[in-house]
């Protein structure tokens, strides 16, 4: 079972006389920069001049810088740009900024796993990654809330790295409701897994796959739209209130023995062996290293598939359909 850490297991001692940067002003930077604020801790904000979230940035108080001073003032560095960013940002910005005894921090562990970010052995290296996007991590704060999270060490220079870390995981509401302990390499893995082949790239084509087969039998696209992708939300929000089980015995007997005695036929042996592959793909680094050379090249591949993807009927479908349900807005 794994070790779970609440506010009684913390102590924000550990993090109370330094300052945090949070590299990153987006959504996740947002939340946690405002939370750690709140918590009565020393935050400053690293985010581009001229951009939306630099706007906002100024707008919630703080008075952002590059992400070189930012390192230089920082004795905790919150990396929150997108993960295909961070190593430049680590080599232009942070690396020969950083002193003994400051912690590197992340929310996603794929940089140090593959070997993009390397920090020198004289710094903490931690992980505190809410499971939830950032408003969220925000409004449950507010509320006196918090959302779970995942902590883990990769260098524990000081000694101090998983009280440190714990203290942040404090700071941002996350003890509140529990910290979870794992490793780089388990919440990497996972969570990559887990975009790839359930919640992103799983349910996407399955939606896709679904209305093409009803439009192709002569089914109504809007009809085929509303069966298919629309109506997921609602399966959706009881699976996330109440589980698997707790959904099939909310919905009718009929769409719970489609579901029991069909599933499997979507579902099959021939599919459990791809997501094998596939994670054995992100396990020996067989995908970080497509990505990165994807990313390196300018992202023609990516690019082109994102075309396609905004060309396939059932976006236009979806945006006239939606346009009818003010309420969504």
């Amino acid at each position: 079972m794994a070790k779970i850490y609440y506010e009684k297991d913390t102590d924000l001692k550990f993090i109370q006389d330094k300052t945090i940067a949070i590299i990153g002003y987006g959504i996740q930077g947002r939340g946690q920069a405002l939370n750690l604020r709140d918590s009565g801790l020393k935050v400053i904000v690293s985010e581009l001049e001229d951009t939306e979230n630099f706007r906002k940035a100024v707008e919630d108080g703080f008075a952002p810088m590059d992400a070189k001073k930012a390192a230089k003032k920082a004795d905790v560095i919150q990396i929150l740009t997108q993960d295909h960013v961070q190593a430049l940002v680590y080599r232009k910005s942070i690396k020969r900024n950083l002193k003994a005894g400051d912690s590197l921090v992340f929310s996603h562990g794929f940089n140090i796993h593959f070997d993009q970010i390397v920090a020198p052995a004289d710094v903490d290296v931690f992980m505190v990654a809410p499971k939830g996007p950032g408003a969220l991590v925000r409004s449950q704060y507010e509320e006196g809330k918090g959302v779970p999270c995942l902590v883990a060490i990769h260098q524990d220079a000081t000694g101090n790295a998983l009280k440190t870390a714990l203290a942040y995981a404090n700071g941002i509401g996350g003890a509140r409701a529990g910290v979870i302990e794992t490793t780089f390499k388990e919440e990497t893995e996972t969570d990559l897994f887990g975009e790839q082949a359930v919640l992103c790239g799983g349910a996407s084509e399955l939606i896709k796959a679904g209305y093409d087969t009803l439009v192709e039998a002569g089914y109504q696209p809007e009809i085929a739209y509303f069966e298919c992708l629309h109506e997921l939300k609602l399966i959706t929000d009881l699976i996330y209130k109440t589980g698997i089980q707790g959904m099939r015995k909310r919905v009718s007997d009929t769409a719970e023995y489609g579901d029991l005695s069909r599933g499997k036929k979507v579902v099959t042996d021939k599919t459990r062996k791809t997501m094998k592959k596939m994670l054995t793909d992100i396990q020996t680094g067989k995908f970080a290293r497509e990505w990165i050379r994807e990313n390196k090249k300018g992202r023609p591949n990516f690019i082109q598939m994102r075309k396609d993807a905004d060309a396939h009927p059932i976006e236009k479908v979806g945006r006239d359909l939606r346009g009818m349900m003010p309420w969504m807005k």
